[in-house]
């Protein structure tokens, strides 16, 4: 991939979502450019569990966590990403495991991390909108992430 995020805002500032600077790269993929999905949990991965589990076909999965202060991806469910063709994951959230997450080759941005598992206490939504640190994600935008920052844009820049 010839592209860098900052190369892309100078071209395309007009319709460019820039994410606030609080995300944190955790995957063994340091640049991304994926079409997304959405899912939108509370104190739950199930939902993201059930996502990972369908074939990703090489897109990226915008997490949107509320409630506790928990990880919603370790180890086990970012290896089921990989197998099942997942590209990478944008979580609002934390994950743990993050030494053996690094070691995968999956794209992975998230707040930071935290040892606590998430509880299993209510459903989540899959592709539905979702709005978090300046991003109002749709399904189908596609995720342009590196080094210096995470954009959305609402189609396929390069």
């Amino acid at each position: 991939m010839s592209w860098q995020t900052a190369d892309l805002c100078d071209t395309h500032r007009s319709f460019l979502q820039v994410a606030e600077p609080v995300f944190h790269s955790y995957g063994g993929l340091s640049r991304i450019e994926a079409p997304l999905v959405t899912v939108k949990l509370y104190e739950d991965n199930c939902a993201l569990r059930a996502l990972l589990s369908q074939p990703g076909e090489g897109r990226a999965i915008a997490v949107d966590v509320g409630g506790e202060y928990c990880a919603v991806l370790g180890d086990i469910m970012a290896g089921l990403a990989v197998a099942n063709g997942w590209k990478a994951l944008l979580i609002n959230g934390y994950i743990r495991d993050s030494a053996q997450i690094k070691a995968l080759p999956l794209g992975v941005w998230a707040r930071g991390t935290c040892p606590m598992k998430s509880a299993k206490v209510a459903e989540g939504t899959t592709q539905v909108w979702v709005a978090f640190c300046g991003l109002t994600i749709t399904p189908g935008d596609f995720l342009y992430a590196d080094e210096d920052g995470v954009l959305i844009a609402p189609k396929r820049l390069t």
